[in-house]
């Protein structure tokens, strides 16, 4: 049964661990939620630890580096899990190939930088579609062209059998006002036409199992049931902690702010978040507006 509430601080006595969701989360991809960020502050300040995890493709240093430039304070995070690195990870174990086309924008090629954490890592090439073993996908060429656009190559693709890695398996972020399309939308196409998508990020198992050994690094262990996963995707974040067997908050004021009635300083509609979550046959732990 969901339950709503106001506060981070009613429920935070129950949790020692945050896995938190960044994007419409904790910033817009512009600037960061002021109330979201003493939200964490507070939770940490209690004793609890707060691991960010994101979709984003960029390695941990990357997003590290994106959040000190929008301002985020470091003293409301303890370390970072990211799709890009579960994803990485993947990658140069083979899972697409040596060979791999690349689709994405300019800023994402750090993800191909060398993977130290591993023995015996494959040599990456870029190289074009038709010489191509496999397909990365980090994101769209264009985050604001319908995903449509790529069906054509993704034919040619499909028919030669080369799977797609997909680097973030988000659908769409609001970046400020402006809505974006992620790799999550093309991995989904390419799968509707007959291609084989991977996936690494929420609500797969791959960035939940990076977020335990990051966890770990940081001498913490606990109890599942001690673990809160907070985030407004409800089948990236929701159903990923239903799928690891832990609790979730859902944020119903980011993706789905138009659908659950939510303002920027209201809560959600009752009724239209009970007809949303119906929809999407999942149930979260606790619902609440915006991080506060």
């Amino acid at each position: 049964m969901t339950a709503p509430i106001a506060a981070l601080a009613e429920i935070a006595g129950r949790y020692d661990v945050l896995f938190c969701d960044l994007w419409g989360c904790l910033h817009d991809g512009r600037n960061p939620f002021p109330a979201a960020v003493a939200a964490l502050q507070g939770f940490r300040a209690g004793g609890g630890t707060v691991v960010l995890l994101t979709n984003s493709p960029k390695p941990r240093r990357g997003v590290e580096a994106q959040l000190d430039r929008m301002g985020v304070p470091r003293d409301c995070w303890d370390t970072i899990a990211t799709s890009g690195d579960a994803a990485r990870a993947a990658m140069f174990r083979g899972a697409v190939g040596r060979r791999v086309w690349h689709i994405g924008e300019p800023h994402d090629l750090s993800f191909f930088e060398p993977l130290a954490v591993l023995d015996t890592p494959l040599a990456i090439e870029r190289v074009g579609r038709d010489e191509a073993e496999g397909i990365v996908c980090t994101g769209p060429f264009d985050p604001h062209a319908d995903p449509e656009v790529m069906r054509p190559e993704f034919a040619l693709a499909r028919d030669r059998r080369l799977k797609l890695l997909c680097a973030n398996p988000d659908i769409v972020v609001d970046r400020g006002e402006t809505r974006e399309w992620c790799a999550g939308a093309l991995a989904r196409l390419y799968a509707e036409m007959g291609g084989e998508s991977l996936y690494f990020g929420k609500p797969h198992p791959p960035i939940y199992d990076l977020a335990r050994l990051r966890l770990a690094a940081l001498g913490c262990e606990t109890d599942p049931a001690r673990i809160l996963c907070v985030g407004d995707g409800i089948h990236t974040d929701v159903q990923g902690a239903l799928g690891e067997d832990l609790d979730s908050l859902f944020l119903t004021g980011g993706l789905a702010a138009a659908e659950t009635g939510t303002g920027p300083d209201s809560a959600h509609d009752p009724a239209r978040l009970a007809a949303f979550l119906a929809e999407a046959r999942l149930s979260p732990t606790w619902v609440m507006g915006h991080l506060a």
